[in-house]
């Protein structure tokens, strides 16, 4: 696989200037400034290649940490559907499923919405400084570049946005001599029409019509086509989500991953296992000699592993074993009990058995076995596999809906929701016969089985809360009744752990640190400013 290296990087703003001689190498360049570093096709690829694991995609796909998940996982703990073994210790999660947040202010921006502001912006800085400074280069693909800036300045705003509503929108580069400023928040609905949608409609119209892995793993056309869908939804503008997600369904280039059999070649299992698979779209890479992805292999399995493994004699080769992100016995609930991706060991698992010595392990909670990673535990220690942050699967279940909420329940919207229901059937229904009676639906019923599918199909890649924000509904799922769940209103629902939404959990606080710097900077309601 080739991977995208940052060779070097001017990191100016907000954060002070450094620089980056290779991936894992940082050496400071502070008496460079930006008037005078731009002067290279090296010094524009070597920025942009910087986007690409930094601010939005490190916090959505970082799953590396010991004792914790990604900053996108925490952000889903709001559901109560979901938990940290170690959150006693990681107490945003706990504060999180609790919806306790508001008590903890400075906690949960130590723990989480520092580090999410300053990547962010250093992300979105640096993008402003290409934009700014590329015309002046000679160099080859400029437009390509350009757009991939744009595309993570867009994506690090939307990220912003959905964590902590409206922030101070920046255009141009923070640099070395500029006079110090003290920006508001800018209202949400100006960033998106200003920056978010202007950029990714740039980006859809100038970068390359190929898939991600065959650009060299650079973001594509269809990469931005997904993004800027997932806006248009946030916005509730279906209407014009339906053409930019039938753009990708019309190139023909993706396709839902195959079930070779309902164990361990199914689909869901080659989505595990691999790479560059044709239904991904858009993925955070991870490689063995650049950057490997940490302890994910781990946190497929919890603290009670840890015995099991340290008594096998078979090599294995970590010694920490978290459930970072555990998901309640509640959820298996979303499942009817011929869906494929409700069994064991094709998301979830409850007992392992070692493949070397035969033994059995029984963890007595679910855990996540998409994260399973043989070779890595076995016989690397280094896990390699890619996080997927768009599928060819949301493509569909994503047009199934826009096109319902838009125009209702064409033969179309059946058609694309009824191909993502059917490879997860046990009973060898047909894309037809689903999509047939889907046709017989309600409009808003058949709105809430889309909702309810992705529930179904993305239950470890954190979407489930923006879903909630974005339709402003809770998914109840029953205590009882295998796939039954009920839509109610968000505010006043209960969440999975029997807390209370309120108007102010839509949001996690503004850094107090950014606060005490910038005194024109509000706390979002709820919150303390100290």
């Amino acid at each position: 696989m080739k991977k995208i290296v940052t060779t070097a990087i001017l990191c100016a703003g907000l954060v002070g200037f450094t620089g980056c001689d290779s991936f894992l190498d940082e050496e400071p360049k502070s008496e460079i400034t930006l008037a005078t570093y731009y002067q290279t096709e090296d010094d524009i690829v070597g920025n942009v290649n910087y986007l690409y694991r930094n601010g939005a995609p490190d916090m959505m796909g970082s799953m590396n940490g010991a004792y914790r998940g990604s900053s996108a996982s925490v952000m889903n703990m709001v559901t109560g559907y979901f938990t940290n073994e170690y959150e006693g210790q990681e107490v945003d999660c706990q504060y999180a499923r609790n919806l306790t947040r508001q008590k903890w202010t400075a906690s949960c921006c130590t723990y989480l919405t520092n580090s999410a502001w300053q990547n962010c912006y250093k992300v979105i800085n640096i993008a402003n400084a290409v934009l700014k400074y590329i015309d002046r280069v000679e160099m080859g693909n400029k437009e390509q570049y350009r757009a991939e800036a744009r595309f993570f300045r867009a994506l690090n705003y939307f990220y912003l946005i959905k964590m902590l509503g409206d922030v101070p929108m920046m255009t141009e580069p923070t640099e070395d001599g500029d006079a110090i400023t003290y920006p508001t928040r800018t209202p949400q609905a100006e960033i998106y029409n200003t920056i978010i949608i202007p950029d990714l409609q740039f980006a859809v119209e100038n970068l390359p019509a190929a898939t991600f892995a065959g650009n060299g793993h650079r973001i594509t056309r269809y990469a931005a086509d997904m993004v800027l869908a997932d806006v248009y939804m946030r916005l509730g503008q279906y209407n014009n989500a339906v053409p930019v997600l039938e753009d990708v369904i019309d190139s023909g280039m993706f396709s839902l991953t195959t079930n070779d059999d309902l164990g361990m070649n199914s689909a869901y299992n080659k989505l595990r296992a691999n790479d560059d698979l044709p239904e991904v779209i858009y993925a955070r890479e991870y490689d063995g000699s650049i950057s490997n992805n940490g302890n994910v292999p781990v946190h497929a399995f919890n603290l009670a592993s840890a015995a099991f493994f340290a008594a096998s004699s078979t090599g294995n080769h970590y010694s920490l074993w978290v459930n970072v992100y555990g998901v309640s016995e509640r959820y298996l609930n979303v499942y009817e009990d011929n869906d494929l991706r409700g069994q064991m060991n094709q998301f979830f698992h409850r007992t392992y058995t070692h493949p070397v010595d035969g033994t059995t392990l029984d963890m007595d909670m679910l855990c996540n076995w998409y994260y399973y990673d043989e070779d890595a535990i076995l016989n690397t220690g280094v896990g390699t596999k890619d996080w997927n942050f768009y599928r060819y699967a949301e493509t569909l279940l994503s047009a199934a809906e826009c096109i319902a909420q838009s125009t209702g329940v064409t033969a179309d919207a059946a058609n694309y929701l009824a191909q993502v229901k059917a490879r997860a059937n046990m009973d060898g229904a047909t894309v037809d016969e689903i999509a047939a009676d889907l046709q017989g639906l309600g409009q808003q019923a058949f709105i809430e089985e889309c909702w309810k599918e992705r529930l179904r199909e993305f239950p470890l890649e954190m979407k489930i809360w923006d879903d909630c924000v974005r339709t402003m509904k809770f998914p109840s799922i029953s205590t009882t009744n295998k796939g039954e769940v009920q839509f109610v209103d968000l505010i006043g629902a209960q969440n999975g752990s029997g807390a209370t939404f309120k108007d102010t959990d839509l949001y996690w606080p503004i850094p107090i640190n950014e606060i005490q710097r910038n005194p024109n900077l509000e706390q979002n309601p709820g919150y303390t400013r100290e």
